[in-house]
């Protein structure tokens, strides 16, 4: 099995024989959706492709806005695998392939390569979009060069697809206006901070009238001393690890303590990775393509 997410400001579709929509989210305020597609690994590829060619009809950047960055009509094409029968290279190598179907299938289109698809560097995907200009307000597309495809343009903007290990996504609402609050949590969460967790990539948006400390959980290769207790699955005989969504809820509500702010509510945008690979297993075994319609009142 594979798990691909596609990010973009919405989306519309149709079913394939042998995959599985696992979850739909959409949010007002970032105007954007993710969507999780479950298939073999022999699967995934086309699925994935059909979501993303149906994403460019649908979606201009050039009247996009919203308070997520955001660099392209289909965002972010990650796609990890589920278990012990597929591989990082192996997904990589699908990710190379949804990369370039993409660019043929719609002319215009532009693609960067993050992780396992992203040869022989495999850089990872927070140290691309800061080559790239993503976390800028205002990126210069003409300044950029792509991987694959055109050189971006506003129609399609620019598309990222990669491979590696499960990434989780944990959002948690701290009870302020002030985003320079946030800013000051979400840096002292972030890993590359003195005393940050492991693994925890951090943004800090404007939702709903409050802040939202965003982040981005990556499964960390082995276990070591501290990290015992947390979660923890395997991928071909390697283990790996990630903090889980309750010390990072309660790390959060410490930080905002400091400045004299409560947290809200803590959120998943989907699944934990043992999560992701039951409900895929369950979901593909039974047929259900729009299994999302059954766990739509659980998940973001």
């Amino acid at each position: 099995l594979a798990v691909g997410l596609t990010l973009c400001p919405v989306s519309a579709g149709r079913r394939r024989e042998g995959t599985a929509v696992l979850n739909i989210f959409n949010d007002h305020d970032y105007n954007r959706s993710v969507i999780t597609i479950a298939a073999a690994i022999d699967k995934i590829g086309g699925a994935v492709l059909s979501a993303c060619v149906k994403a460019c009809e649908l979606i201009d950047m050039r009247q996009h806005s919203g308070v997520h960055p955001c660099m392209g009509a289909v965002d972010l094409v990650p796609i990890y695998p589920l278990g012990e029968s597929v591989g990082l290279e192996e997904c990589g190598q699908e990710a190379r392939g949804v990369a370039a179907s993409l660019t043929e299938r719609i002319p215009g289109t532009s693609v960067f390569h993050f992780g396992f698809a992203d040869l022989p560097q495999r850089r990872g995907l927070v140290q691309r979009r800061k080559e790239l200009g993503w976390f800028q307000q205002n990126p210069e597309l003409s300044a950029i060069k792509a991987d694959v495809g055109a050189a971006p343009g506003r129609r399609y903007g620019l598309t990222g697809v990669g491979a590696g290990p499960y990434v989780m996504n944990c959002n948690v609402t701290i009870d302020t206006r002030d985003l320079a609050v946030g800013h000051q949590v979400a840096a002292a969460l972030r890993s590359t901070s003195p005393g940050g967790l492991p693994g925890v990539q951090v943004m800090a948006l404007p939702h709903e009238g409050a802040v939202e400390i965003a982040c981005n959980v990556e499964s960390l290769e082995g276990r070591s001393e501290g990290r015992e207790d947390w979660p923890s699955y395997d991928i071909r005989g390697q283990t790996y690890c990630y903090p889980p969504a309750s010390l990072i809820a309660a790390r959060v509500a410490q930080l905002a303590a400091q400045h004299g702010v409560a947290t809200l509510g803590t959120a998943l945008v989907g699944f934990t990775p043992q999560e992701c690979r039951g409900l895929a297993e369950r979901a593909l075994r039974q047929g259900v393509a729009e299994f999302w319609r059954e766990q739509r009142e659980v998940h973001m």
